[in-house]
Order: C-alpha cells, then sequence, then structure tokens
C-alpha cells in the first residue's frame, strides 16, 4: 500500500520557498525518490518550482537561504508504507526506529530524511490517543 502525503507544513513556516543551492541538482531526488511531480517552475526573482504529491506541494528556490535550516512536515496516511515507498524507490537512509513524538495533544509516529541539498523532512502519521486505544 502506497502512504498518501496529506498535510505539509514549513519548519519556518512557508513550504513553498524551501531553499536550494541548484533547484536542477535538487529536483531529481524529489522525483525520484520522493515521489513529486514538478507542477510549475519560475525563473522570475530567482529559479524555483512548485511540486506536488497527492494532497500537498512543497516549493524549492534558489532563494540564497540555508537549507541546512529549512525543511517541511509531511502527514502521511502510513509512515511505514511512506518509508518503505522511499526505500523502494532508492532511498539509501538506513533503517532507523520509528519515534514517537507528542505535539500538543497529538502522538505522531515519525521518521526523518535528509535531502541531498541539506534539508530535512519530517514524517510522521497521528495516532490513537491512549483513551482512543482504551476503547477500541
Amino acid at each position: 500500500m502506497k502512504a498518501e502525503f496529506k498535510r505539509a507544513w514549513g519548519y519556518k513556516g512557508n513550504n513553498l520557498a524551501l531553499p536550494v543551492a541548484n533547484l536542477e541538482d535538487a529536483l531529481p531526488f524529489y522525483e525520484k525518490i520522493m515521489g513529486f511531480q514538478v507542477l510549475s517552475r519560475s525563473d522570475s526573482l530567482y529559479k524555483s518550482a512548485i511540486l506536488g504529491r497527492d494532497e500537498i506541494q512543497i516549493g524549492l528556490a534558489e532563494n540564497g537561504g540555508d537549507p541546512t535550516q529549512d525543511g517541511s512536515c509531511f502527514e502521511v496516511s502510513d509512515v511505514e508504507s511512506a518509508f518503505a515507498e522511499l526505500r523502494a524507490n532508492g532511498l539509501t537512509k538506513e533503517i532507523s526506529n520509528f519515534n514517537n513524538e507528542q505535539h500538543g495533544d497529538t502522538l505522531w509516529k515519525v521518521f526523518y530524511v535528509v535531502a541531498p541539498d541539506g534539508l530535512c523532512y519530517w514524517l510522521g502519521e497521528k495516532q490513537k490517543s491512549q483513551a482512543a486505544q482504551e476503547h477500541s
């Protein structure tokens, strides 16, 4: 089963202007490994592209920002399927334990991917609360 990418939000608030040093060098990772498609490109202020997958969009831009200090969170329908898909697409990240992280009232099962361009991605699946698990 293929995981659905449901929501995206940037670490610094804007997931449509994630900084990369070289757009052409960055795109193959997102297309081949992450499963995104290029939806649009621009050369107006700087080279940039909007990429889409399932219900989300991200943007990569040669905007002078530091990619090692930015990235995006992706809510996925099934975090283990997402990891398996990325591995099948050629992701070389070693299997590590999935982590549980509490954010507000929500418990997430997560893993991280750092792209070759330096951007970091958090992929997470919402987990049932302990109370909900006890009632099911």
